[in-house]
């Protein structure tokens, strides 16, 4: 699949659900309640300029710009997923840019640090993405992203993941999501494998388990969202739901709630 291709699926998905990430997992929390937003804030604490690579509607942004001083930016193929971002009170100063991660607008050594919240891993071109990060960071900057890791135990996210494969194995190739990014993001050797050559120190790679538990519905919404879901006619998407709820109520607590986990990786390196 071409980055030309890719990047079609994407602005089309977005304009459509430009908050989709933060409406998904903005509110996932660690067994020490913090969110992975949280958890990219604290790798880039000490960094007064910093980007924000596939910002979306801007959630981590609003919580980078909570540090007094900070120069932040963040650029986004959505145009629709940028407007969202700039309606945020706490952005008034930021730059926002609609843009390719392949051709970054701004000036060389213009941040100390970049952030990524689920982003790098859909980027096609990922050799031209990272050199344009080391183009526009200073010499011992810090890039920090949080790469999708799957499911965590036998739990509602695991159902819905089964019940998403079965509806998917149906349906015609014009409904299935593209293949999206590049393989090599998504593990610590593969990402070792394409920052190292570009003058990175070895990423620190860290696996996190997060809390989605709550109501069916609201779980439902939560899992609903990911890419899979996207191009399947709205009958499948019905079916997939019923089967969902069919199914999720023998994993439901007492009180009502469906235990529901998700996995990020959390990497850092640093430009030497």
């Amino acid at each position: 699949m071409s980055t030309t291709s890719q990047e079609s699926f994407l602005r089309a998905f977005h304009a459509e659900h430009p908050a989709v990430t933060a409406d998904a997992f903005g509110r996932a929390r660690t067994a020490d309640g913090r969110s992975s937003y949280e958890i990219l804030c604290d790798r880039v604490a000490g960094s007064r300029r910093v980007l924000d690579l596939g910002c979306g509607d801007g959630l981590l942004l609003e919580l980078l710009a909570r540090t007094e001083g900070r120069l932040i930016a963040g650029v986004d193929l959505s145009p629709e997923a940028v407007a969202l971002a700039r309606r945020r009170p706490g952005l008034g100063g930021a730059t926002l840019l609609e843009g390719r991660a392949q051709d970054l607008p701004f000036a060389d050594d213009s941040f100390d640090a970049c952030v990524s919240h689920m982003a790098l891993m859909l980027m096609g071109d990922i050799e031209q993405v990272i050199t344009q990060v080391v183009r526009v960071l200073a010499p011992g900057s810090t890039l920090a992203c949080v790469i999708g890791g799957g499911a965590v135990g036998g739990e509602a996210y695991n159902l819905f993941l089964g019940l998403l494969r079965s509806a998917v194995k149906n349906v015609p190739t014009a409904q299935r999501v593209p293949a999206l990014g590049d393989r090599r993001t998504r593990s610590r050797e593969g990402l070792d494998g394409l920052l190292g050559p570009a003058g990175f120190t070895p990423v620190t790679w860290e696996t996190v388990a997060f809390d989605l538990s709550g109501p069916a519905e609201q779980v439902w919404d939560a899992m609903s969202g990911v890419y899979d879901v996207g191009p399947l006619d709205p009958r499948t998407v019905a079916s997939l739901r019923e089967a969902f709820f069919a199914q999720v109520e023998e994993l439901a607590t007492p009180d009502g709630l469906v235990p529901c986990g998700v996995k990020f990786h959390v990497a850092t390196a640093r430009l030497r």
